[in-house]
């Protein structure tokens, strides 16, 4: 006779049980090979959209790595990868990784940089996991199961008032794109309590999960900066989203406590967070 105080996994839940179980192994080895095998003489290994938004061999390894142990599990999954992984896939499974997220922290040698999975089923994030490897932190995340940090469950900060806020963000590296985000940010500050830039979006979005931060807003991330951190900050409590009525996405992503969320939004389309 079923026992309904113990039911028996859903298919669903079985197949998002090993989902979760390979995001984190394939973080846990990269965030390794990224801490313990970065080398001394780490450079640039290629620009992207201008000559100061960088590629380090240690990011191509790292995608590489975590493509190959998903892919040797499952097969027939699709891949989405900062560094050029495109794969369709025909599971209904679609892998967005971002294997360096924070790569001029990394390159510096600043300790804000992250390993970022997200696991999307049919188009919808199910699984997040960002491990943060010199924070000692990774932080995860199941579709409708909460989010935690090293195994302990995280809810965001209570919403401040606005006055007592603190925002974090993020800038481009196109030099138009800079300019407009420092006007924002101009304009913004004498509102709030305070605006840091730590340089990693996916981070940002966990310490909005786990109330180290009360809000975080950018303009142009792609889905690998945003897809396993929006859906950690929502399974804590958080709100995700971009212009008034729309999903996250590159023209503009917030994160925040909904009461903060309800009021940072409209402020921020006011300013023209979403356009250059």
């Amino acid at each position: 006779m079923p026992d309904p105080l113990h039911p028996d996994p859903t298919p669903t839940d079985a197949l998002h049980d090993e989902l979760l179980g390979l995001a984190l192994e394939a973080a846990r080895r990269a965030g390794a090979l990224l801490r313990d095998g970065r080398p001394a003489d780490l450079g640039v290994a290629a620009t992207k959209t201008s000559p100061i938004d960088v590629v380090t061999e240690m990011d191509i390894a790292s995608e590489k790595l975590i493509t190959a142990f998903i892919g040797e599990a499952r097969p027939d999954d699709g891949f989405l990868g900062e560094e050029g992984a495109s794969i369709e896939g025909t599971s209904g499974i679609r892998w967005v990784i971002d294997p360096v997220d924070g790569t001029v922290n990394y390159l510096y040698g600043l300790p804000s940089w992250a390993v970022s999975i997200a696991a999307e089923q049919d188009g919808e994030a199910v699984i997040g996991v960002v491990a943060a490897p010199m924070r000692g932190e990774t932080y995860q995340a199941v579709l409708g199961r909460g989010a935690f940090n090293n195994g302990e469950r995280i809810r965001h900060r209570p919403a401040p008032p606005l006055s007592q806020a603190l925002l974090g963000t993020g800038f481009g590296y196109l030099a138009e794109r800079r300019a407009a985000q420092a006007e924002v940010v101009r304009t913004l500050l004498p509102q709030v309590r305070d605006i840091r830039r730590g340089g990693s979006a996916a981070i940002d979005l966990c310490d909005v999960a786990c109330g180290r931060l009360d809000a975080y807003f950018e303009r142009g991330l792609n889905p690998w900066d945003l897809a396993a951190g929006a859906l950690i900050a929502r399974e804590a409590g958080a709100l995700t989203g971009g212009r008034p009525g729309e999903a996250a996405s590159h023209e503009l992503t917030l994160a925040a406590s909904p009461a903060l969320f309800a009021e940072l939004q409209p402020l921020l389309d006011e300013l023209g967070a979403w356009h250059d």
